[in-house]
């Protein structure tokens, strides 16, 4: 069997779609799938055994410009890739009528979807040849499996789901894997930010342990902020800049990670690396970290700076032990 998946973004709801190809790989042999998934996060679906093309799509950027000549150059090129193969199941995981629309539709084979009181957007699942039922409160990662377990015609299994992708780095972590700290100190919400004198203080706590920290980063406003917190401690590193793959072998080969609510939170998680996530204004209970030694910091009053170094110090200790 062959299909096609449909999802395209955002990193985490991408991440999220990983245990369920590895339910579907267990449940039904020989099966294999592409993936359609946003150009920045191409290289997610590569890592997962069960994946044998990836088919990057630029909806984000070409809606920018959508009527430009390169633009429209990449749109006839990628529906002719899309429509070069038929697929037993087409399987919009996405939900969102830009994802049906302009990808779903267009793709070759029997399609399947959440049904419109399960879908993000109802009108999505319109385009579905065969809409299913899916109970919106649980995690994302369980809505996920339960979608492909009804789509392809298995029993959606019991067990806690596997991701399958920390394998690909086994052979290839870092040499000084295991003696370092990941600290992910980039969000993409103000509110959601842990502040500057709070990671410098756990940086200072954490000197005692003889652990390396390393401050990864994406934006330049990020590297400006990993400079900072750095300033002064001799024994952290800020990373110079990484592809999604080297981040991922970084954050693979971490004793511990801490982080707050952001997408390399999430494939921390996949990565199956102990990691403290800090939430304040948003709720981890459907979308938080899922998975082995995930742990989440919830401040009381949803003001992130409510939560101190020293209870993630605290909680840092109990992961490491």
């Amino acid at each position: 069997m062959r299909v096609l998946i449909i999802k395209t973004s955002s990193m985490g709801d991408v991440l999220h779609s990983l245990p369920a190809l590895t339910d579907a790989m267990q449940a039904i042999p020989g099966i294999r799938f592409d993936w359609v998934v946003e150009e920045g996060f191409a290289q997610i679906p590569s890592w997962h055994p069960a994946v044998d093309n990836v088919l990057p799509v630029a909806i984000r950027r070409w809606r920018k410009h959508w009527f430009g000549s390169q633009n429209r150059e990449e749109r006839v090129a990628f529906k002719r890739e899309l429509q070069s193969r038929e697929y037993d199941v087409v399987l919009d995981a996405q939900g969102l009528i830009k994802s049906a629309a302009l990808v779903t539709r267009l793709a070759k084979g029997v399609k399947h979807g959440a049904d419109s009181r399960s879908a993000r957007e109802p009108f999505a699942s319109w385009w579905y040849d065969r809409r299913h039922p899916i109970d919106k409160q649980q995690h994302a990662v369980q809505r996920t499996r339960e979608l492909f377990a009804k789509s392809l015609g298995y029993a959606l299994p019991e067990t806690t789901g596997d991701y399958a992708i920390a394998q690909h780095f086994i052979h290839e972590l870092p040499e000084d894997a295991n003696r370092y700290l990941v600290f992910l100190h980039a969000t993409t919400r103000d509110n959601k930010h842990w502040s500057e004198s709070h990671w410098r203080e756990l940086i200072g706590l954490i000197q005692p342990s003889g652990l390396r920290i390393k401050l990864p980063w994406g934006a330049e406003h990020e590297h400006q902020r990993a400079i900072r917190l750095a300033e002064g401690f001799d024994f952290v590193d800020v990373l110079p800049k990484l592809t999604l793959e080297q981040v991922a072998r970084t954050l693979a080969g971490a004793r511990a990670v801490v982080s707050v609510d952001t997408g390399l939170s999430h494939l921390t998680a996949a990565l199956d690396r102990p990691n403290i996530t800090l939430y304040g204004p948003t709720d981890p209970g459907l979308i938080g970290g899922y998975g082995k030694n995930q742990f989440a910091l919830i401040s009381p009053d949803k003001n992130m700076d409510s939560l101190s170094a020293e209870q993630v110090r605290e909680a840092l200790s109990k992961v490491m032990s």
